[in-house]
């Protein structure tokens, strides 16, 4: 059996790596070293120098300002809009590969016309709607619009999931008499499992750092996700709900 001679140490892949590591410990260090950090410590020596001496109370301050809180609305408004999304784009992804109807192809290409909208675009029509709805200053009003502006991605992204699944399955399923609904639980799901984990972290992302919702149709400090987060003394700025 021949031996292997005359390998050599790949030195630029082993360099590659290193600055690779180093460009991804950075802000990581960073992050750490400023929450252990005074503010008079920051300015004074630099946001990358060692801290001269560690505090907690950027900690403590967090705590105090109601970060579990901010923490927890911002879970609930992800959860929310992640189980709404899959609720209605897996059934509707399922129907649009399956189906052969005139109206279910009209309906796809409306989801498509979907992601040409920006939500900064509609901002002001989907505060009235809130504020006719009753939900302005709740956690609804955050997670409706979020699911609603990611729907077509998902709705797509499923589309192309479902597709992949061979034809032959679906009629072998057809022909043990099984109905659309045992197909939907039994074949699709499993298969698009794949599909239905990329959706859900999409989803999750756009939910947990979205900005301009929970800004305008939120206002009280109860109602507040981590991105709005602020303390208590800061003035409220978003809007108020017409009387």
């Amino acid at each position: 059996m021949a031996s292997r001679t005359g390998a050599r140490p790949a030195y630029a892949s082993g360099i590659g790596a290193a600055l690779w590591l180093l460009v991804v410990c950075v802000p990581l260090y960073y992050l750490v070293a400023t929450s252990l950090r005074g503010p008079g410590d920051y300015l004074s020596r630099g946001p990358l120098s060692l801290p001269e001496s560690l505090t907690l109370d950027n900690y403590r301050n967090a705590f105090e300002v109601g970060f579990l809180g901010f923490l927890a609305n911002s879970l609930i408004v992800a959860s929310g809009a992640i189980l709404l999304v899959l609720v209605v784009a897996v059934p509707a992804a399922f129907a649009i590969v399956r189906g052969r109807s005139r109206a279910i192809r009209i309906s796809f290409t409306l989801f498509l016309l979907g992601l040409a909208v920006p939500a900064q675009a509609v901002i002001i029509p989907i505060y009235l709607i809130i504020t006719r709805l009753h939900l302005y200053d709740s956690l609804p009003a955050i997670i409706l619009p979020t699911a609603a502006f990611t729907l077509p991605i998902s709705i797509v992204v499923l589309t192309s999931s479902l597709r992949d699944v061979p034809g032959e399955l679906y009629e072998a399923m057809a022909l043990d008499g099984a109905a659309t609904w045992q197909v939907f639980l039994r074949l699709v799901l499993p298969l698009s499992r794949p599909g239905v984990v990329t959706v859900a972290i999409f989803v999750g992302l756009n939910a947990w750092n979205n900005f301009i919702f929970p800004l305008v149709l939120t206002q009280s400090e109860s109602n507040r996700v981590l991105p709005w987060g602020s303390g208590r003394s800061r003035p409220s700025t978003a809007p108020t709900s017409p009387a």
